[in-house]
């Protein structure tokens, strides 16, 4: 992977919004903050920028930012693990399909890249 990504700061920002707090001041920083994170998360910049325009709208940002890397993280580890069962199981086929279905429903970029990567590392295996 090319890119290294830290979410650090986009989940410190979350930690500030209470559960059920609607209204977010923002600074700028803050602003720039989601409008990265959008895109590493593999929202698109008009439905950031559409977002950031209100306070509702950067709270729902941020909660779907935080959301997606949660449950994208949970997932590729699960599968991983499950990959790798697999592969000590002298069974490649399986461990390839655990890669393949995280790609079919995986938007965040960065886990995407790393599914394929153990993809394309068991393309030689029978």
């Amino acid at each position: 992977m090319s890119e290294t990504v830290d979410w650090g700061p986009i989940r410190t920002l979350a930690r500030r919004v209470p559960i059920g707090e609607e209204r977010l001041a923002l600074t700028t920083a803050e602003k720039a903050l989601l409008k990265r994170t959008a895109s590493e998360v593999g929202i698109s910049d008009g439905e950031a920028e559409t977002a950031l325009a209100t306070d509702e709208g950067a709270v729902g940002l941020l909660r779907e930012e935080v959301r997606r890397i949660r449950e994208g993280s949970q997932r590729l580890m699960d599968a991983l693990t499950r990959m790798y069962q697999h592969l000590r199981k002298e069974d490649p086929a399986s461990a390839r399909k655990e890669m393949r279905d995280v790609l079919a429903v995986e938007v965040v970029p960065h886990y995407r890249a790393i599914a394929q990567e153990q993809l394309d590392e068991m393309a030689g295996a029978p």
